[in-house]
């Protein structure tokens, strides 16, 4: 057996300079459709229970069978990508994607729309690892950064335009369809990025002698599902025993999970995460970072549109607006870091953290009396998104700049895990902290003290994730 840690590294050849927009275009374009699905269907929800008679418990499953596939399977299609190439599961995982987004469309019934939802996350998994791949196996020096700083924007972007998309969607009650144009929408922009994909995609070879360590997929996969599941369901249900149990099965299973990868790598083995690639500089504290930073960014933008929409009384669409700013003010920045002073780079996540921690803070104080979003807070938010997005991007750069590019799927599958699992788990707890403080319906200054003591919580949050990022100083390009 070729031991891994001496065999050759494969590297590809970098695409020439004018495939490279290109090539970029068409990945991220998909990763765009995956962040789009986590929100476009949140304001679709009054009008799906309406018309497929769902009961709460099936409306809770068609939002998280997506997101809960997707978290789940992310380190799965990026060792799949690693063994049967990046192009193929990219591929796979689009067509895989766009065609159960035409049968959500399509769905006569709850049942099916959740497992068609759950088809969706499951293509998701496929498609989203193979980008980050990519971009780390052909790109090198400035043109790496800039795509990295392309692919936050458009988990910022996503975010906001997800919300804001889907009540326009269903606002617009396109031919008397309904809530049926926030899946459809999908299906013409996939059915085009797979129309190029094969042009555009580079052939990266496959590593055929690479194995699957199944116990560690199923291990993981059943730990991530165990974390989830009550991740997501717990809040809406009231934390029932269940879930507490499966949170404790999770430790213990990754705790198993951790002992397994290590014994198979005692014997020689080719565990599922290598050592070497949690040991890669900077990639442990960058990845605990963006792990804050997202779960804060993403619990500050639910308990936002829920303060707009339960307590001010705001319309989806109006509150998609008046959250754009900050979403819109990260992905800038996440594209545009560089363009700062090079003596501020090394230290610029600290310091932006350090701004974005008191930044949710003011922005609770000025709306803590309920009243409306004014100019002040909307400024707030906007250089709030611009810190956000200038410790984001290089955080993501310092925790895959040092990695083996024969270790660019494994690394990947990692980042882009942490980030949905941020995510995830920022929605789930800091949804419940919010929650937790107003019952609805209820007044609008009582949702505003709600939003003040939330951004607190997400305050400290970030506080803990600068702790994190200066420890990132000595990986700085």
């Amino acid at each position: 057996m070729t031991d891994l840690r001496t065999r050759p590294a494969r590297v590809a050849t970098p695409p020439a300079a004018g495939r490279t927009g290109p090539l970029l275009a068409l990945v991220l374009a998909g990763q765009f459709m995956a962040v789009l699905d986590v929100s476009i269907v949140n304001v679709a929800v009054p009008t799906i229970r309406t018309d497929l008679h769902a009961s709460g418990a099936g409306l809770q499953l068609v939002i998280a069978g997506y997101t809960i596939a997707y978290a789940v399977l992310l380190i799965t299609g990026a060792r799949l990508g690693a063994r049967f190439g990046h192009r193929r599961m990219f591929r796979l995982g689009l067509a895989a994607f766009t065609a159960a987004s035409l049968a959500c469309g399509l769905a006569p019934g709850t049942g099916w729309l959740i497992g068609f939802r759950i088809g969706q996350g499951v293509g998701a998994a496929l498609m989203v690892p193979q980008v980050m791949s990519l971009i780390q196996r052909t790109l090198t020096g400035p043109a790496r950064l800039r795509a990295l700083g392309l692919y936050s924007a458009v988990l910022a972007g996503g975010m906001a335009v997800g919300q804001l998309l889907g009540g326009l969607l269903v606002s617009a009650d396109l031919f008397g369809t309904g809530w049926r144009p926030v899946f459809l929408v999908n299906v013409p922009i996939g059915l085009a990025l797979l129309a190029v994909a094969g042009r555009l995609l580079p052939d990266l070879p496959g590593d055929a002698e690479r194995r699957f360590d199944l116990p560690g997929l199923v291990l993981l996969a059943a730990a991530l599902g165990l974390l989830v599941v009550p991740l997501v369901l717990g809040r809406e249900l009231h934390w029932p025993a269940w879930c507490r149990l499966m949170l404790v099965g999770s430790v213990l299973l990754s705790g198993l999970f951790a002992a397994v990868e290590r014994r198979i790598a005692r014997r020689g083995g080719q565990p599922l995460i290598a050592g070497r690639v949690l040991r890669a500089p900077g990639l442990l504290p960058a990845a605990g970072a963006i792990f804050l930073i997202m779960a804060g960014f993403a619990g500050f933008m639910f308990a936002f549109a829920l303060h707009q929409q339960a307590g001010l009384g705001h319309s989806a669409l109006l509150a998609g607006l008046l959250s754009g700013p900050v979403a819109v003010a990260f992905g800038a920045a996440s594209l545009h870091w560089q363009r700062l002073p090079r003596r501020l780079h090394r230290q610029l996540p600290v310091q932006a953290l350090l701004l974005v921690a008191p930044g949710y803070v003011l922005v609770g104080w000025l709306l803590h009396r309920g009243g409306p979003v004014g100019p002040a807070a909307e400024a707030v938010l906007t250089v709030l998104g611009l810190a956000a997005g200038c410790a984001y991007s290089p955080l993501f750069g310092r925790a895959l700049g040092r990695v083996d590019p024969a270790d660019a799927a494994d690394a990947s599958g990692v980042m882009v895990t942490v980030v949905q699992l941020g995510q995830v788990v920022g929605v789930a707890l800091i949804g419940t902290v919010f929650l937790g403080q107003v019952d609805y319906p209820a007044t609008a200054h009582a949702s505003g003290h709600a939003l003040l003591v939330t951004v607190a919580v997400i305050g400290a949050g970030v506080a803990l994730a600068s702790a994190f990022a200066h420890r990132t100083r000595q990986t700085a390009p």
